[in-house]
């Protein structure tokens, strides 16, 4: 059985596969296709079959999926403009005759207010009209994507957005990983979308208390409206498209985009999520 990741140079892919090779899966069943050349030498070097990927060649991406039987397609693409690459990557895989594809959507992707899941929701329609079996994972929010609050909690002790009260169901990425892994080697997957989240929903007030645990020094948390953020966004020298696209983001968070624990996670894995006080320890 060959399994193939699109997207194996990215940190999602590369913690799935090494949670592959734990699972015991021989290095040379597994084809890494992906963009960055160094990090491809060095899953080569490792044993893993690799390619240079180009999304935009339907035809010469179908021809490297020839022999593969289970596809983990991670969600390429950058937002706003993902929609083509995820969609060449699916006709490749439906021309090369992939007998399972495994995609990562967005927690709750078809009703989700969460702005950033427009996206994944055309990519698991794209995926249904192809007619290939498929698993989607809709993975909520990494744990890892916050290392720059802790980071700034480590040097101002003050962590500032406009979250305010919104809670955030994290897990680390490795623990997403896992869960792909489980999906791409066990059966009865096909068919189904798991909503995949942290154990726990977490406040800002907690996280900066958390902080303030690990770091032993003072962190507290302010709540600014969006209007505030918006300005101190800009001020910090973010362009106007990017200050306006993270204030939108943290409303969502506000508005519990990502706060649902459907424990769906921790079923796949078999064992709790990582806890957020002992992700922020690995930052120390």
């Amino acid at each position: 059985m060959t399994i193939a990741i699109i997207g194996a140079t990215g940190q999602l892919g590369g913690h799935t596969i090494d949670a592959l090779l734990e699972r015991g899966i021989p290095a040379g069943d597994l084809l890494a296709l992906g963009r960055d050349t160094e990090r491809l030498t060095a899953l080569t070097e490792r044993g893993l079959r690799t390619a240079t990927l180009d999304l935009d060649d339907v035809e010469a991406t179908a021809t490297q999926l020839a022999d593969v039987d289970k596809l983990l397609l991670v969600s390429v693409g950058a937002p706003g403009q993902a929609l083509a690459p995820r969609g060449n990557a699916i006709e490749a895989a439906r021309r090369a005759g992939v007998s399972h594809l495994v995609y990562t959507s967005a927690l709750q992707a078809p009703t989700t207010i969460l702005g950033l899941a427009a996206e994944h929701k055309a990519t698991e329609e794209l995926v249904t009209a192809s007619g290939l079996p498929a698993t989607f994972l809709r993975n909520g929010w990494y744990s890892e994507n916050h290392q720059q609050d802790f980071t700034t909690a480590r040097e101002t002790g003050v962590i500032a957005n406009s979250v305010g009260d919104g809670r955030l169901a994290t897990a680390s990425r490795r623990d997403f990983a896992e869960a792909a892994a489980v999906v791409l080697t066990t059966p009865g997957h096909e068919g189904r979308a798991y909503e995949l989240s942290g154990d726990t929903a977490w406040s800002y007030e907690e996280f900066a208390a958390t902080a303030e645990k690990v770091l032993g020094t003072p962190v507290r948390y302010q709540a600014l409206s969006p209007e505030q953020e918006h300005e101190q966004l800009l001020a910090f020298g973010l362009d106007e498209g990017t200050a306006g696209f993270m204030v939108a983001l943290n409303g969502n968070m506000r508005d519990g985009a990502l706060a649902p624990t459907p424990v769906d996670l921790a079923r796949l894995i078999g064992h709790p999520t990582q806890p957020l006080e002992t992700t922020l320890r690995a930052w120390v």
